[in-house]
């Protein structure tokens, strides 16, 4: 549920602000400051009277207005978005893109004229237009003129790509700039942001490069106004208050983007859970988990399996190359997209891969926040993957890193455990890797689940593999082989979590049999705590976090029963259920919590910490070793 109530824009102030709006985009001068011209501007052709000739809008207190020795240039956003194409008549997306534009001015506008009621300035700026402004509070009429001039431009860069959002196509602005930034006032600061729009656009050449050139500089302008806003004084004016415009459904609460709630068009090849051979464990949960999610109220904005415990907000596959990480992501999405198509709910899938990583500062984490925002967006059915983590997210402390996978490892950390971070069961985040070992720790902890993918195992997984990918086109017999039979799901995953009854990697099960021989069987709370306590003195990077994460998987397993096919053929027997309905449904099919699933989660994590653990020190001890080598074959040489 929302943290704060919002407070509703009235249509009429809005609309009060078009002819304002509506001026900025006919015309106005402005010399850059802090931003380049990418093109000559263009050469002031006769045309008849419509842009103003008045004197342009200055402030009034002294020492505000910043100087520059650039020539003013003339802005006519209307001419220059009607222009892309090169064709006579404006297209009907220049049409759009102008009334998105003007619409969303109008809206900060407003919003700007809310803040400055809120915190004062609007009373401050009356006073010194009378001349009665004390001295001694110039400093803070200048605080408050920049928060109202952050406000506006945070405002228009949230508006403007949800008003554009079903518009939008695939197409990607490159070499957008946001360097303008200026915080004198909020007209000043919406002229210098327009100003930049204007440099922007002459890259646009069509309809689908300008929608995608407006809107990617409408999110980069909005990454950079909400770094600026961090540490802006004055500024809870503006974050201590949440709005919407109910003609648009435009929510505003403070810097966080307004992402409309629109899906995502996949293209890529679904499995089916049949074509996903061993991993009978990853495959269990990502079914479940898959069903979960849908099970997401919209009006709510809350998931029944998040009250009840056991949902996962994060998890974490590793497994050698070749393992099947790919097929299980392709599953998983698929069997989401096919529930929301059912449910007629939007779906997005994003994966945040190492093209993500930029040498410029700070982009690196802007790319990552934006991943992060889209997937979590409450009005979206949302599922990220960061594909080979370890190479995307840097260790901190790792010399090798550089400083844009620093950034995502920060930002990933924040959002995955972060103090403002909100699970409301509409999302889940996988991250996946060959090389767990090199993962940073606190990251890795952050994983509420853990999948191990270590594919085919036996020789019936073998068998079924070789037949499934070979396909039907030939006439060579089975043999002694009941294909698939092996991949039935409840007789594999109950083996699998048979296994974990007692530990599998060497280290711990010497823990486990230490401790088993001082309290005999772990049958109380106690002796479990006993044992836990044991596992973080041998490992030290078993912490309460780690103990957070075995709880939420045996809450899981509690939630680990299968709900009827039918709630999933069509929406009305669950998906279309009011909340209240749901949760009751969800509720009656609970399985009680037993010493068995404690004992086998508390095993399974630990196994993989042992893992993680070991494989650092291998990989470290492993490089030690080929450079002592390689030193002494170089001394050899030397004195050979």
């Amino acid at each position: 549920m929302e943290a704060r109530n919002e407070m509703e824009l009235r249509e009429q102030d809005i609309r009060a602000h078009y002819p304002q709006a509506l001026g900025l985009l006919s015309g106005f001068d402005h010399a850059p400051r802090l931003g380049k011209a990418v093109a000559p501007a263009p050469a002031e052709a006769e045309r008849s009277p419509g842009i103003p000739r008045t004197t342009r809008f200055r402030p009034t207190t002294p020492g505000l207005m910043g100087r520059s020795t650039a020539r003013p240039d003339g802005v006519r956003l209307i001419d220059q978005v009607e222009a892309v194409g090169g064709d006579d008549l404006p297209s009907p997306a220049a049409a759009t893109v102008v009334r998105a534009l003007r619409r969303a001015l109008a809206i900060a506008l407003t919003v700007a004229d809310e803040v400055a009621a809120r915190s004062g300035a609007a009373e401050l700026k009356r006073a010194n237009l009378e001349g009665r402004l004390p001295s001694e509070r110039r400093s803070e009429f200048a605080e408050l003129l920049a928060v109202e001039a952050l406000t506006a431009l945070s405002v228009l860069a949230n508006a403007l790509p949800f008003l554009l959002a079903e518009h939008a196509g695939p197409e990607q602005a490159e070499g957008v700039t946001v360097d303008e930034i200026l915080t004198d006032n909020a007209h000043t600061a919406l002229q210098g942001a327009l100003w930049e729009l204007g440099q922007n656009l002459t890259r646009a050449q069509d309809d689908k490069t300008l929608i995608a050139t407006v809107i990617g500089w409408a999110e980069a302008l909005g990454t950079a106004v909400a770094a600026r806003g961090e540490t802006a004084p004055r500024i809870a004016a503006f974050t201590g208050a949440s709005w919407r415009v109910a003609a648009d459904d435009l929510p505003i609460a403070g810097f966080t983007p307004a992402a409309k709630a629109r899906g995502t068009t996949l293209s890529m090849s679904f499995k089916r859970p049949d074509e996903v051979i061993g991993n009978h464990i990853a495959k269990h949960q990502a079914m479940r988990l898959a069903r979960m999610m849908v099970a997401y109220d919209f009006d709510r904005r809350m998931n029944p399996f998040v009250e009840l415990g056991g949902f996962i907000f994060t998890f974490l596959g590793d497994g050698r190359p070749g393992t099947g990480k790919t097929t299980l992501i392709q599953m998983m999405a698929g069997m989401l997209n096919d529930y929301c198509t059912v449910g007629g709910y939007p779906f997005r899938y994003q994966n945040l891969s190492v093209d993500n990583i930029d040498s410029y500062q700070g982009k690196s984490g802007q790319n990552a926040r934006a991943f992060i925002n889209t997937v979590i967006d409450p009005a979206v059915i949302g599922f990220g993957t960061i594909d080979d983590i370890d190479q995307i997210a840097g260790k901190r402390g790792d010399r090798q890193s550089s400083s844009g996978q620093q950034e995502i490892t920060a930002v990933l950390m924040e959002a995955f455990a972060g103090a403002s971070n909100v699970v409301r069961g509409n999302c889940t985040f996988g991250m996946f890797s060959n090389h767990a070992e090199a993962i940073d720790d606190a990251l890795r902890q952050r994983a509420g689940a853990r999948f191990l993918i270590d594919g085919p195992q036996t020789r019936e997984d073998y068998i079924d593999i070789f037949s499934l990918l070979l396909g039907k086109r030939h006439d060579i017999p089975v043999g002694e082989h009941d294909l698939m039979k092996a991949q039935a799901i409840r007789t594999a995953v109950a083996e699998s979590y048979e296994a974990h009854q007692r530990p599998q990697e060497a280290g711990l099960a010497g823990v486990f049999d230490q401790v088993s021989a001082q309290y005999g069987t772990l049958d109380t709370l106690a002796d479990l705590g006993s044992y836990l306590h044991a596992i973080s003195v041998a490992e030290p990077r078993f912490t309460g976090r780690a103990v957070k994460n075995i709880t939420d998987a045996i809450k899981l397993r509690a939630m680990d029963f299968d709900m009827p096919d039918e709630w999933f053929a069509t929406p009305e027997p669950f998906l279309h259920q009011p909340y209240d309905r749901k949760l009751e449904m969800i509720s009656a099919l609970r399985k009680p919590i037993t010493l068995d699933m404690v004992v086998q989660e508390i095993n399974r994590y630990a196994d993989s910490e042992w893992r993680y653990a070991e494989g650092a020190d291998e990989a470290a001890i492993a490089e030690t070793v080929r450079g002592m080598e390689r030193m002494a074959e170089a001394r050899r040489r030397f004195e050979g």
